[in-house]
C-alpha cells in the first residue's frame, strides 16, 4: 500500500475499514482489544454498520519486564504461553500469580466497560477482532481462541501492523487475517505511528457508548450517516437525533482530529442525554488532512462549518431546530467565525480548550451569540487567550475554568465537568429561542 507509518490510530482504523468494506452487508460484530484497539474498533464498526464490543484478554508479562509478553490469558482463565515462557524466572508459580493478577484486572475492566449493557452474542456472527498492532501476537491468539469456542460464523483478525512471524502464527486461528504493514525487522508497535498516545479507560468507555439499540440511555435516538457538500467536496458526518430534540449542536473538532474524536463523542453523548441532537463531522477530507497546514487554515475550516450549518438548515428532521456550535482547539476559532457571520442562525456557542484567538480580533468583536468559553485551570497559555477573547466578545461571553484540567481535559472528571457545563449552556439558550419563537407566533 506504499505506507511505512500511520498518522495515528484513526488513520489506521480508516484504512482497515476500507479493506474490510465487503463485510458491511453482514452487520459484523467488531471487537476491540483494550485499550488501543477499542477506539479503532469504534471507527470500523461505524463504517461497516456493525455492532461494537470489547474482547478482554491480557498479556502475561515477563518477570521484571511487564511489557514483554510471555503469553496471554482470557477472561475464562485459559492461558497460552509462547516460547519465551522458558526464560529465567518463569515457572508454574509465577504463571499462576501473573494469571491471577491479570484476571482480577480483566474482571474490574469488564465492570467498568460493560456497565449498563450486556455483551453481544458471538454465535453465528461475523466477528472482526481489532488491535492497534501485533508484536508477539499472544494477546490476539488468546482472543481468537476464546471467540472460536463461542462458534462465530466467521472470525477475522484486523490489525494495521504486525511482526511477520507473529502474523503467521495468528493466521491459523482466524478465517481471515487483514494486516496493512509487516515491516522487517519489526520494532515496537508504536514506532509505526507518527502519533501513538496512551489510551485510557475513559477513552475506552466513551468509545464503547452504543448510539442506540432500543434500550438504555440512547433509546429512541435516530442515528444516521450524512454526506455534507462543501465547495466541491463531500464531508462525512454522524447525525444523532433524540426524541423531541431541544436543538442541534454541530461539532468542530481540533487540528489532527475528526468526527471520531473520543472526547467530542463523549460531550455529544452528554448533550444527547439532555435532549439535544448532535452532528459530528469531518472538517477536512483524508487527503486534505495529510497537509498539516490545512488543519490550521481557519478560513477553510470556517467555510466547511458554514456548509454544515446550511446542510442542517435544509434537513427535514433538524432544519427548524435552534442551532449551536461546539468547537475544540482550532475548531473553536471556526465556530466563532461562523457565529460572527451567521448570527441569525446560531443561538449558542461553546468552546472547550479553544483557540479563539485564531479567529482574529475583528471577528471576535463581531460575535453577538451567547458564548461559553471552557478552559482548563492547568492550561495557562490557552486560559489567557480565552480571557482576551472574552473581553473582545463582551458581555455575551462567559468563561468557565475547570480546576486541574490541562488542554485535552484528560484528568479524571474534568471532561465530564466540561460536558455538563456545555449541555446546560445549550439547554438554556435553546429554550430561550423556543420561548421567543412562541411569543412571536402569538403576537
Amino acid at each position: 500500500m506504499g505506507i511505512t507509518k500511520f498518522r495515528d490510530r484513526e488513520d489506521a482504523a480508516l484504512r482497515l475499514a476500507s479493506v474490510l468494506d465487503p463485510y458491511r452487508s453482514q452487520h459484523p460484530l467488531v471487537l476491540g482489544i483494550p485499550r488501543g484497539g477499542v477506539p479503532m474498533a469504534r471507527i470500523i464498526a461505524d463504517r461497516l454498520g456493525g455492532d461494537l464490543d470489547v474482547i478482554l484478554v491480557r498479556k502475561l508479562g515477563a518477570p521484571g519486564n511487564p511489557e514483554l509478553a510471555i503469553g496471554a490469558v482470557d477472561e475464562h482463565g485459559t492461558v497460552m504461553l509462547n516460547r519465551m515462557a522458558g526464560w529465567e524466572g518463569v515457572d508454574d508459580d509465577y504463571v499462576r500469580r501473573e494469571t491471577r493478577r491479570q484476571q482480577e484486572l480483566m474482571h474490574e475492566r469488564r465492570r467498568t466497560y460493560s456497565a449498563g449493557h450486556a455483551s453481544h452474542p458471538v454465535r453465528g456472527r461475523t466477528v472482526i477482532v481489532v488491535d492497534d498492532g501485533l508484536a508477539t501476537g499472544a494477546t490476539m491468539i488468546s482472543a481468537l481462541r476464546a471467540l472460536r469456542a463461542q462458534h462465530p460464523a466467521r472470525l477475522v483478525c484486523a490489525v494495521p501492523v504486525a511482526a511477520a512471524e507473529s502474523l503467521a502464527q495468528v493466521r491459523s486461528h482466524a478465517d481471515e487475517t487483514v494486516c496493512l504493514l509487516t515491516p522487517s525487522p519489526f520494532h515496537a508497535v508504536g514506532m509505526y505511528y507518527q502519533q501513538f498516545q496512551a489510551v485510557e479507560d475513559a477513552d475506552v468507555t466513551a468509545a464503547l457508548q452504543d448510539p442506540g439499540n432500543g434500550s438504555g440511555p440512547h433509546a429512541g435516538m435516530n442515528r444516521r450517516a450524512v454526506r455534507i457538500p462543501a465547495n466541491g467536496v463531500e464531508l462525512d458526518g454522524d447525525l444523532v437525533v433524540p426524541q423531541s430534540p431541544l436543538g442541534l449542536v454541530i461539532f468542530a473538532h481540533g487540528s489532527g482530529s475528526s468526527r471520531h474524536s473520543v472526547r467530542n463523542r463523549q460531550v455529544a453523548e452528554e448533550l444527547q442525554r439532555h435532549g439535544i441532537a448532535t452532528l459530528l463531522m469531518d472538517l477536512l477530507t483524508a487527503e486534505e488532512d495529510a497537509d498539516r497546514s490545512a488543519r490550521f487554515d481557519i478560513r477553510l475550516l470556517t467555510g466547511r462549518l458554514a456548509a454544515a450549518l446550511y446542510f442542517a438548515g435544509e434537513d427535514p428532521e433538524v432544519g427548524s431546530l435552534p442551532k449551536g456550535l461546539f468547537g475544540a482547539s482550532t475548531g473553536a476559532a471556526a465556530a466563532l467565525a461562523v457565529a460572527a457571520s451567521h448570527a441569525e442562525s446560531i443561538d449558542a456557542v461553546v468552546s472547550r480548550g479553544g483557540r479563539p484567538d485564531l479567529a482574529g480580533t475583528k471577528l471576535l468583536s463581531d460575535v453577538v451569540t451567547p458564548t461559553l468559553l471552557i478552559v482548563g485551570g492547568a492550561d495557562p497559555q490557552v486560559l489567557e487567550l480565552n480571557r482576551m477573547a472574552q473581553a473582545l466578545i463582551g458581555n455575551r461571553a462567559e468563561l468557565v475554568v475547570v480546576p486541574g484540567a490541562t488542554h485535552l481535559f484528560e484528568e479524571p472528571g474534568t471532561l465530564e465537568s466540561a460536558a455538563e457545563q456545555a449541555a446546560q449552556w445549550f439547554v438554556r439558550w435553546f429554550r430561550d429561542r423556543t420561548q421567543q419563537d412562541a411569543q412571536h407566533s402569538r403576537s
